[in-house]
């Protein structure tokens, strides 16, 4: 599929798009006071930001999990997913985790 070139902005559009941007009264531009006076939103709210950093990414585990590749039947894995749903792999977990016992 060939991708469609956009053409560049004109000189015209681009005063257009500007104009809009300064008619915007829900977003007017700050002013050089106002840039000065921002600090980093790590600053301003800790604790949301720790938050939010703890919640990105993969949960860290005592014992991380290991990506293998296994072969299964069709049947086995709609089996599975039958069962389990979306979870079928957490749910082939628990049961593969009850043999070691």
């Amino acid at each position: 599929m060939k991708r469609k070139l956009i053409s560049p902005l004109t000189d015209e559009h681009e005063s257009r798009i500007q104009a809009g941007i300064a008619l915007d009264p829900d977003n007017p531009e700050l002013t050089a006071e106002e840039i000065a006076e921002l600090r980093p939103f790590k600053e301003i709210l800790p604790e949301l930001y720790a938050s939010i950093k703890r919640s990105r990414g993969r949960p860290r585990v005592a014992a991380p999990r290991q990506a293998v590749t296994l072969r299964l039947s069709s049947q086995t894995i709609e089996r599975y997913k039958a069962v389990g749903g979306e979870n079928w792999r957490a749910l082939m977990t628990q049961r593969l985790e009850r043999l070691k016992r």
